[in-house]
């Protein structure tokens, strides 16, 4: 038979408070399992709330600020990282499994010390495309996505730089690249890595809803201040890319849905007896 607990999944926000679409996002995926799924936020950044280790599936958000910040949470939040790491290095069964996006994946890169977390020239914005590396290509959460798959990028910071000794050392592997860009000169940011089987992450924004994302993009003030601050070309851009089912739309499907879907693949096997 099978035990009637559902499987517990932590939401680390880490938006220090400030607006977003992105929580919104992960919780509307989230609740897509609510049949098998039990979940809880905690405010990381702004309150220092952390999970304890009793949870199965943690997904780490975006936010704001430089990843690298000596804060409060920092410190604790690595902690849990690591008890998590050493717990599925010695767990024959029942692993966590987490994911990481964007401001979570360079904070966790820069403690693993896969490569260089460094300011861009100047913030990456859109929904732009990302390259699948050899990895990538065999991997399960981009399994269905096209090579280049599209995505939504919002970053003033880039893992760059791969120390890939360090990678070979911790078993991770590059499953995505930025795009291509021949008119410069700059290296290209790792989009995507998994750290092991159970430990994954992207620099972009897998989570992104589109209908969400163009009703809020649509409002004036929203408007105005892509426009000011990216050009008038790159909202339209943006909006054409925004409701197409061959980019943000097929991202949102796959990913994270991906992600949980092994993840309790993997866990609820041992749940029966």
């Amino acid at each position: 038979m099978m035990q009637n607990e559902k499987v517990k999944l932590a939401i680390l926000d880490m938006n220090n408070d400030e607006p977003n679409q992105g929580l919104r996002c992960i919780v509307d995926i989230v609740k897509m399992f609510d049949q098998e799924v039990d979940y809880k936020v905690f405010n990381v950044r702004a309150k220092n709330k952390l999970p304890d280790l009793s949870y199965d599936i943690y997904i780490s958000s975006g936010g704001p600020g430089s990843p690298l910040e000596e804060e409060d949470w920092r410190k604790p939040y690595l902690e849990l990282i690591q008890q998590l790491w050493d717990f599925n290095l010695s767990a024959t069964s029942q692993k966590k499994h987490v994911f990481f996006i964007c401001y979570s994946f360079q904070v966790v890169c820069d403690y693993f010390e896969l490569g260089q977390i460094k300011p861009r020239k100047s913030t990456s914005f859109g929904i732009l495309p990302v390259h699948k590396t050899a990895a990538g290509k065999k991997d399960i959460i981009l399994e269905g996505l096209d090579d280049p798959f599209y995505a939504v990028d919002s970053r003033d910071w880039q893992l760059i730089q791969p120390r890939l000794k360090v990678f070979k050392e911790h078993g991770a592997t590059i499953l995505s690249l930025e795009k291509i860009r021949t008119h410069v000169e700059y290296e290209r940011a790792i989009m995507a890595v998994r750290f092991s089987n159970e430990f994954v992450g992207t620099q972009f924004h897998p989570e992104a809803d589109p209908i969400g994302m163009y009703a809020y993009f649509s409002e004036d003030v929203n408007r105005q201040k892509v426009i000011k601050n990216f050009g008038e070309e790159k909202y339209i851009q943006m909006m054409d890319r925004m409701d197409d089912p061959d980019k943000i739309v097929k991202t949102y499907t796959h990913i994270i849905p991906k992600f949980i879907k092994n993840a309790l693949k993997q866990l609820t096997h041992t749940l029966i007896f």
